[in-house]
């Protein structure tokens, strides 16, 4: 009787153990650019391209759009500011729409302007400073469960805020060329979380 609780007991911790894995595995960071073609993406208003393994932002004032919507997720990816100074874009988030006549969508976005890089303007607690480096590649990472968001810059955390107020939306990386310079966008992942309670 003994011999048959553990083995029962074995069965059961491999099952929970497969169950886990099955679970990690489907939360694995999904690549969101291949580094080769803009697949996946919606190019809105402006000029991109694929330039040394990155999304090239090059000409006007519009968005690189996700084809998908997305509820809650963990957003990474890296950029560089090619102006030398006042470069400015931004990285948008939960969006349903582009309003009609407008290059760029009304909120969120986690700023990429000079001095306000990490920013969510309609999120008070949403401010981080002097987490990146000028001239060089950054990394951000964005989550977003429910109301709930969250930044860290370069490995260290930037804000955490409550307050979004749609369920889901789009990913879109904004082209402000003509007023902020150009940019560079590689490494794009994301993981589709389970809805926040």
């Amino acid at each position: 009787m003994r011999s048959i609780c553990v083995a029962m007991a074995l069965l059961l911790a491999a099952g929970v153990c497969l169950a886990a894995d099955a679970e990690a595995k489907k939360k694995e960071p999904v690549s969101l650019f291949d580094g080769k073609t803009l697949t996946g993406w919606k190019v809105l208003g402006c000029e991109a391209t694929v330039e040394d393994g990155c999304i090239f932002l090059k000409a006007g004032n519009g968005m690189v759009q996700t084809e998908k919507k997305y509820k809650d997720f963990i957003f990474e990816v890296d950029w560089k500011a090619l102006k030398k100074d006042m470069w400015d874009s931004g990285v948008y988030f939960r969006y349903p729409e582009i309003p009609a006549g407008k290059p760029w969508p009304k909120m969120y976005q986690a700023n990429l302007r000079k001095g306000l890089e990490g920013n969510v303007e309609e999120l008070p607690d949403a401010r981080s400073k002097d987490l990146t480096k000028p001239g060089e590649w950054n990394h951000f990472k964005l989550t977003v469960t429910g109301t709930k968001a969250e930044l860290e810059i370069n490995g260290k955390p930037a804000w955490k805020a409550d307050g979004v107020k749609t369920p889901e939306g789009f990913i879109g990386l904004q082209a402000e060329i003509p007023g902020g310079g150009q940019f560079l966008f590689r490494n794009i992942t994301v993981v589709e979380l389970d809805a926040a309670p």
